[in-house]
């Protein structure tokens, strides 16, 4: 990596902490030079605008989040097997990269018009495709019969305060985290024998 790359990586990181911490509004260019130690001015030579950095995040995400979609749909196994992998990959990425997370499940209304419309478009794909799992669970008699969206909301929803709470030292590891939450979201859903 140059270091004009690397010092773009600082910006994109140090803006993903301060976005977290302050909101996109809330967030000066000033006050993400004064965290890297630049001056504003500076700083454009590394990034076009504010706004550019918001669309570098949220499309980070929801670009690895179908990413990872793809991968567990050409996986082979069962509906079950898939939904847990997709389950365990979206946790990865909030334990991972929570602050640019954060970002792309808090600021996203603020990307400009176009980049708006594709981002709400890449999210619906991201949730079809998660629904389509546990529709085919559903179907296929891996999962109880609940509907498909509720079902689905419930575990996006209650996976979203991974990004916001968790970090080293809350007494649980990231790898006790991950498999408490698959243990109690799936569990729910499995078909009792």
């Amino acid at each position: 990596m140059s270091k004009k790359q690397n010092k773009r990586q600082i910006i994109l990181d140090e803006a993903a902490k301060l976005f977290k911490l302050k909101g996109f509004g809330g967030t000066s260019m000033r006050d993400l030079a004064g965290e890297v130690g630049m001056e504003a001015a500076s700083m454009y030579n590394h990034i076009k605008s504010k706004d550019e950095i918001l669309e570098h995040l949220c499309f980070h995400v929801s670009d690895t989040y179908i990413a990872q979609l793809a991968q567990v749909e050409q996986m082979r196994g069962s509906n079950g097997d898939k939904l847990k992998e997709l389950l365990r990959l979206h946790i990865h990425l909030m334990l991972e990269d929570g602050a640019a997370v954060s970002v792309a499940n808090n600021d996203w209304k603020y990307l400009t018009s176009d980049k708006l419309e594709l981002f709400k478009a890449a999210r619906k794909q991201y949730e079809k495709g998660f629904a389509m799992l546990i529709e085919n669970g559903i179907a296929e008699g891996e999962f109880q019969p609940v509907n498909a969206s509720v079902a689905l909301f419930t575990i996006l929803s209650a996976v979203r305060w991974v990004e916001l709470w968790y970090r080293p030292g809350r007494g649980v590891t990231a790898q006790e985290l991950e498999q408490d939450i698959m243990t109690i979201l799936l569990n729910g859903l499995a078909k009792k024998q």
